[in-house]
């Protein structure tokens, strides 16, 4: 049976595109360009692989990216109106870009076209992995039958529940992009400390330093292990998701460490194999080509 409502994302999902096919979402691409003038399609006209490979070759270079524009959410959205359909779009935190302006630009051209189909836009207060995650989220409320309304409200109230923990290999990108002054980043080079990040309500703050890359990855892993402790979840009860930018060997190993201790913890049921997904050019302008991390959302059966 044909679902009541279609789920729509800007390109900030960065899910891979067999389980945007498997799962039916329909993506909005971001623009990314390294010289400002040309700009090309995040995952389609430019992969992310190339663009990474870019990032590692040109290391002074700082591509920029562009939000999607309205004509390029209306498209989506009428797509989907043709066929009847509601739509819930989950758009990037507005504190990061103004993808949900566009989007909501793009609300308003349907409704005039097609003043009998809802459109519901969600500024999710997530980016990359963690919306990932709240994206399929969304699409177990679909897939599970709940209501446009109900998917709706659960939504909003599961973004309180998400969180990006995450370390970079440099202070450079972070540094360019204004999060960080400079003195700041030659005393990390020289220290050889690397940042722990959270991005929280859309925000992203420190969570500590490690010195050297084995113990930030330490580090997030137990960034990841107290926000399940603090708010009493296990495993189970959550959606989590390794993301990497350019080193996928080294996910992997993010991926052992990872399930190694959380069967310690929280015994051998949390062993299951946690997914990995590439970071994708919307992030990947701040953060740079070799930060890795998770994306963890609380899973909506389990909310209440």
């Amino acid at each position: 049976m044909r679902p009541d409502f279609t789920i729509v994302s800007d390109g900030s999902c960065d899910l891979p595109e067999q389980v945007i096919s498997e799962n039916e979402i329909h993506v909005v691409h971001f623009l990314v360009s390294f010289d400002g003038n040309e700009y090309k399609r995040e995952g389609t006209e430019i992969k992310l692989q190339d663009f990474y490979q870019k990032m590692m070759d040109n290391p002074k270079t700082y591509p920029k990216t562009a939000a999607p524009s309205p004509e390029d959410f209306y498209q989506e959205f009428r797509n989907s109106a043709k066929n009847g359909q509601d739509i819930i779009c989950i758009c990037i935190s507005t504190k990061l870009s103004s993808s949900y302006q566009s989007a909501m630009i793009a609300k308003q051209m349907l409704e005039e076209e097609f003043p009998s189909v809802r459109v519901a836009v969600i500024d999710s207060l997530c980016a990359t992995l963690m919306q990932s995650v709240y994206v399929l989220e969304a699409c177990r409320m679909r897939d599970d039958g709940c209501s446009f309304e109900e998917t709706l409200n659960t939504m909003k109230e599961l973004r309180k529940t998400a969180r990006i923990f995450f370390t970079v290999g440099d202070f450079n990108y972070i540094q360019h992009g204004g999060r960080i002054g400079k003195m700041t980043s030659i005393a990390g080079t020289l220290l050889n400390v690397k940042p722990l990040i959270t991005l929280q309500d859309g925000e992203i703050h420190s969570s500590g330093i490690r010195r050297g890359r084995r113990k930030s990855l330490e580090g997030i892993v137990d960034l990841l292990i107290s926000y399940l402790q603090e708010n009493h979840y296990t495993p189970d009860d959550c959606g989590i998701i390794i993301g990497y930018s350019y080193d996928r060997e080294e996910a992997c190993q993010l991926q052992e460490m990872t399930q190694k201790k959380l069967s310690e913890i929280f015994g051998n049921t949390a062993a299951a194999k946690l997914p990995i997904a590439q970071i994708g050019a919307t992030i990947g302008v701040h953060a740079g080509p070799t930060s890795i991390g998770y994306g963890v959302v609380q899973r909506s059966d389990k909310l209440h």
